[in-house]
């Protein structure tokens, strides 16, 4: 008699990109077209590349903030492009989003921005102001802040914050969200080079402490270097590069910017 061995269903990919192509409007030739690739969960993956490479479109037509022209996006095995409103919403919950710039409600406190966070995964008013919120959300919103090393400047406004600590609030305002992936688009972009380096410290460490998957656009090659697990490359309106940082270097990433300087 035969005998059924059991085999585990392999997880699906925290992200997988299939033949996805954007071209602009009016535009002779594509941003890039026929990109693919695949990151695991855990992983940390930067996207390099020179200016007009399409590296924050990219990021964001992977979460469907720009639409593509062509190919599959999936996140967590969800076809995110097959997706319409409220599903489409409950899928991209998954993701913490941080921008360049901050977006924080300067007027209100940093618990209050953090608590909007809660938003993407529950949406009631009762998240707009901390006053409002419940013992549980609030609790939760102060723990994001300590993952961050902020959780002492709770009750401060967010417009008498310095660039690095409002970038930090935004982090943890992308983790109210429980996210298992968190997308950063040059998040150190607008900081000195000190709070740059604490911000990718805080993204490295919830990374490798928490298992979280991070996906961030920088122009900072050392950061590419010291905070990704592995690098892929734009140029010339295709993927380029694909490798673990461990087996590059600055002088090999550098390349990926030459033909777009000149």
């Amino acid at each position: 008699m035969a005998i059924a061995i059991a085999t585990a269903t392999p997880e699906p990919m925290a992200l997988r990109v299939r033949g996805l192509s954007k071209r602009y409007e009016g535009a002779v030739s594509p941003v890039w077209s026929g990109i693919s690739f695949d990151v695991p969960h855990g992983q940390r993956l930067a996207i390099i590349g020179g200016n007009g490479a399409g590296k924050s479109t990219l990021l964001r037509c992977c979460m469907r903030l720009i639409e593509p022209n062509a190919g599959q996006v999936l996140l967590d095995g969800l076809e995110l492009t097959q997706l319409r409103g409220a599903a489409l919403a409950k899928a991209r919950a998954r993701v913490g989003f941080v921008f360049q710039k901050h977006n924080l409600v300067g007027r209100l406190s940093v618990l209050t921005n953090v608590l909007h966070g809660g938003m993407a995964r529950a949406s009631s008013p009762r998240m707009w102001f901390q006053g409002l919120a419940s013992a549980e959300d609030r609790d939760y919103a102060m723990h994001c802040l300590e993952q961050v090393n902020l959780a002492h400047l709770c009750k401060r406004r967010a417009d008498e914050l310095s660039g690095g600590q409002s970038q930090r609030v935004a982090i943890a305002r992308a983790l109210m969200q429980k996210p298992r992936m968190i997308f950063a688009d040059e998040p150190v972009a607008s900081l000195d080079p000190q709070a740059g380096e604490d911000v990718m410290q805080v993204f490295s460490d919830l990374a490798q402490q928490q298992g979280m998957t991070l996906v961030f656009v920088t122009h900072h090659l050392d950061h590419a270097l010291n905070y990704a697990d592995r690098v892929i490359g734009l140029q010339q309106g295709n993927l380029q590069l694909d490798s673990a940082a461990i087996r590059l270097n600055a002088h090999q990433l550098r390349g990926m910017y030459a033909e777009a300087a000149a």
